[in-house]
């Protein structure tokens, strides 16, 4: 494996991987600045020009605007107070209290550094971790990867949205979703209610635009475009001095950032609160946290932006994404023809490693174009939505049209966008659904061989295999206290 990361090292020096990822952090920090556009809605709308694209340059491409979306969110979140994603609503706890004090420069400034020594240092780690994780993934057989697998929907399941059987319903749905098409080992059709294009199954892309970018421009219209006071980017430059204050801050921010990232389901937003709550409770001076704290700019960035590296290992091991947003990354990999999971270190081991220390070549990138473009960003907030979205719903049919040049993504596309919205006004959350949906087929098809491999006793040959009985004993205690809570949580609620 040594070897695979030496040669991908030599893989990821591409002057057009370094061009591209550049695009893309500008692009993610451009969309991450409009308040009302998130990071998600970008990784949606651009995700079918990675797929003309070489893998060393398509997929770094997205990562670069994965990156730059999560730091642009705090560009709107300190100047007026509106997040740009959901990230950076701790942010704006002191991010416009710093602006109102005329150190709106400081505020975006910390929010850049801690930003990328978050980020920087989530991928170093990502890669010292990705060694074992992937040794120990590449001795998996099918028995050990179903119960994985469905240990992590039951995590998943239990753990989403507001409501657990909500988020129950969602997953199975999702599941069933993912048995449309042809039987992967019997070759038998299955619910495509004679229509031919459903004989191949659900596409991926027109589901993953339809459910995801479509609510959130449908939100974007709906909120009141109404006359943003824009403060200008004043004050000075942040210091050497003060950056260092909050140095301690940010590494703590920076661990809790890097563990919720391992652990699929919650993401960004949980781990910027949790270092924003961290950093108050520590404090010396907690009551000046939400009245102009740089500490607390610097808390939330570190955090949040430390979730994208480690979010990688299970995605690339496993096969299982971390959140929405490498939901859509798994979609890339996969149209790129590598497909996460068990063997693709085996496989494709050198353009694995390749992309993830582009990750850490992204960063420098990242620290440039943010230093030099945050006056052009801040002023972006002014642009009224009424002008971006017609451009947007454009970006999102033509994107989902030229991947297969198939009406019926067109069609599909429509379909999940409706429902999308009808699950969002039902308080559905479709992140189960999106996981059901991608799990779906190679829980499936581990669990036929396991049978195979059993001689029909599958349960018994199940909990022969080690890690497979621990993953089925792990996660029933798991799902049942998760639920529990939530349900307690609902019924006071």
């Amino acid at each position: 494996m040594l070897e695979q990361f030496m040669a991908g090292f030599g893989m990821a020096l591409r002057l057009d991987t370094f061009l591209l990822m550049s695009a893309g952090l500008f692009g993610g920090m451009l969309v991450g600045a409009l308040p009302g556009f998130t990071t998600l809605m970008a990784m949606a709308i651009l995700l079918p020009i990675s797929f003309f694209l070489d893998p060393l340059v398509g997929i770094p491409f997205l990562l670069g605007v994965y990156k730059g979306g999560i730091f642009g969110g705090s560009i709107p979140a300190i100047l007026v107070s509106m997040p740009g994603t959901g990230a950076a609503v701790a942010t704006s706890r002191d991010g416009y209290k710093l602006t109102q004090q005329g150190k709106s420069r400081k505020a975006l400034d910390m929010a850049l550094f801690s930003s990328v020594f978050g980020d920087l240092s989530s991928d170093i780690f990502t890669i010292i971790m990705i060694f074992p994780i992937a040794f120990l993934v590449m001795q998996f057989g099918p028995p050990e990867l179903f119960a994985v697998l469905l240990l992590s929907l039951v995590i998943i399941a239990a753990t989403s949205g507001e409501n657990p059987v909500k988020s129950l319903i969602m997953m199975l749905l999702g599941l069933w979703l993912s048995f449309i098409g042809t039987d992967p080992l019997g070759g038998v059709e299955r619910f495509t209610f004679g229509i031919f294009d459903l004989k191949s199954g659900i596409p991926l892309l027109p589901m993953l635009i339809g459910v995801f970018a479509i609510p959130e421009i449908a939100g974007v219209v709906m909120r009141s475009d109404g006359i943003r006071h824009l403060s200008s980017l004043v004050g000075e430059r942040l210091s050497f001095k003060e950056f260092r204050a909050s140095f301690k801050t940010i590494c703590r921010s920076t661990v809790i950032g890097t563990g919720i990232g391992i652990i699929p389901g919650l993401g960004q937003v949980v781990a910027a609160m949790m270092g924003y709550s961290a950093a108050k409770n520590a404090s010396d001076h907690p009551e000046t946290f939400g009245e102009g704290e740089l500490e607390g700019i610097a808390a939330a960035e570190a955090a949040n932006n430390a979730v994208n590296g480690p979010t990688m290992v299970p995605l690339l091991t496993l096969g299982i994404p971390g959140d929405n947003v490498t939901a859509i990354l798994l979609g890339a990999f996969v149209a790129q023809g590598l497909r996460p999971g068990p063997q693709l270190f085996e496989e494709q081991g050198a353009t694995v490693f390749a992309i993830l220390i582009a990750m850490v070549f992204a960063n420098v990138l990242f620290l440039a174009i943010g230093y030099l473009s945050i006056p052009f960003f801040s002023r972006l907030v002014q642009i009224k939505t009424s002008v971006l979205i017609p451009i947007v719903i454009m970006f999102a049919f033509a994107g989902t049209f030229v991947f297969r040049s198939d009406n019926f993504d067109l069609l599909m596309l429509v379909v999940f966008g409706i429902f999308g919205l009808v699950a969002q006004a039902g308080r559905f959350d479709v992140m189960p659904m999106v996981m059901g949906f991608i799990l779906g087929p190679p829980m499936e098809y581990a669990f036929g061989q396991t049978v195979a491999m059993g001689n029909g006793a599958t349960m018994a040959f199940l909990f022969e295999e080690r890690v497979g009985a621990i993953c089925v004993l792990i996660a029933a205690p798991i799902a049942g206290i998760a639920l529990w809570r939530r349900m307690r949580t609902v019924s006071t609620s």
